[in-house]
C-alpha cells in the first residue's frame, strides 16, 4: 500500500502520512545497532536517473543494512568507522568484491578482521575474460572458423553440468577448431573447483597451480586474470575459514531496485534512507 492509498483511505493529506511514516522509520530504524555485528558485507548501489552513488555495509547475519554512506569509496564510510569503534563490536569478517574500493580501508579499519573477495564476482570477472576472448576471437576467425565459433557465448559460460546434452556438439567443435578459446574454456571449468578444496592448504596449492597455468597459455587475457587471482590471494582464502559471500547483498540490491521502481524514486533523501534501513522487514506498519 502506497503513501497515496493511506492518505485517499484515511482522509489525511499525503504530507500527514508521509510525515508519520517517517517518524515511525526514524523511531525503529533510524539508528541501528552495531554493537553484535560480527560479519559484513560493503558494496556501493547507485539509485535515481542521474545515478547517485550510496555505500551500504550490511549485518550477514541478519541480513539488516546497518550504514548508508552518500557516495561511494573510504569517504562514504568515515562515521560508519567511528560508530563500530563506539560500539566496541569484533567484526571477524568483511565479504566485498575485487573492485578494491574497500579493500584497503578495510584493512585499516579493522585489522583484527579478514577480507573475503565474493567467488561468484570472481567466477563472474573469469566469464567476462572468456567472453572478452570470444569476440576478439570472433572477429579475427574467417569462414568455417568464423561461424563455429559465432554463437557459443552461452554455450561457454554456462557450467558444464547444466548444459543440455544437445548443446554439446556445438560447443565441442568450437574448442575442438580453437586452442586458445579451449584453454580459457577449461581454465574457466576448472576455476570453479576452487572452493571444493578440502583445506585452506589444499586451496591455496590449486589456485597457485591454477594461475600457473593461465601465464603459460601466454594469452593476454587469461594472464591478466591470473595476476588479478595472486594479488588477491589471501582474500579468495580467506573464504575457507568463514565462507562468507556477498549474495545477501545482492539480494538488497534487488530489492531497492523494487522499492525505487514503485515509488518513482525518492525525492526526499531522508525518507529514502530511512526506507533503506527497514528494508530488512519486507512489511512494516504504518504507524508506530
Amino acid at each position: 500500500m502506497t503513501l497515496a492509498d493511506v492518505s485517499d483511505l484515511t482522509w489525511l493529506s499525503w504530507d500527514t502520512v508521509k510525515g508519520i511514516v517517517q517518524k515511525h522509520l526514524q523511531r525503529d530504524y533510524g539508528h541501528p545497532s552495531l554493537k553484535a555485528l560480527k560479519y559484513l558485507a560493503v558494496d556501493e548501489i547507485y539509485v535515481g536517473r542521474r545515478k547517485k552513488f550510496y555505500t551500504l555495509v550490511l549485518d550477514l547475519e541478519t541480513g539488516r543494512i546497518v550504514w548508508v554512506g552518500h557516495g561511494r569509496g573510504h569517504a562514504a564510510l568515515g562515521k560508519f568507522w567511528r560508530r563500530l569503534r563506539l560500539s566496541k563490536a569484533k567484526i571477524q569478517a568483511v565479504a566485498m568484491d575485487m573492485s578494491g574500493a574497500y579493500w584497503s580501508v578495510v584493512l585499516e579499519k579493522l585489522p583484527g578482521a579478514a577480507v573475503v573477495f565474493d567467488r561468484f564476482h570472481i567466477m563472474k570477472l573469469m566469464n567476462e575474460k572468456l567472453d572478452e576472448l570470444r569476440r576478439a576471437l570472433v572477429r579475427e576467425a574467417t569462414g568455417v572458423m568464423r561461424q563455429t565459433i559465432k554463437g557459443t557465448r552461452y554455450l561457454l559460460l554456462t557450467r558444464a553440468p547444466n548444459l543440455a546434452v544437445e548443446k554439446l556438439p556445438k560447443l565441442e567443435d568450437a574448442l575442438r577448431l580453437n586452442e586458445p578459446l579451449s584453454k580459457a574454456y577449461y581454465l574457466k571449468e576448472e576455476l570453479s573447483l576452487l572452493w571444493e578444496q578440502p583445506s585452506r592448504a589444499a586451496m591455496e596449492d590449486f589456485l597457485r597451480q591454477w594461475c600457473a597455468r593461465a601465464m603459460d597459455t601466454g594469452i593476454g587475457l587469461l594472464r591478466q586474470m591470473a595476476k588479478t587471482l595472486l594479488s588477491h590471494a589471501s582474500g579468495i582464502l580467506n573464504w575457507w575459514e568463514h565462507r562468507l559471500s556477498t549474495g545477501k547483498m545482492e539480494g538488497v540490491n534487488n530489492k531497492i531496485k523494487t522499492l525505487t521502481r514503485r515509488a518513482y524514486g525518492y525525492r526526499d533523501e531522508t525518507f529514502f534512507l530511512l526506507k533503506l534501513l527497514s528494508l530488512h522487514h519486507a512489511k512494516i506498519k504504518l504507524v508506530g
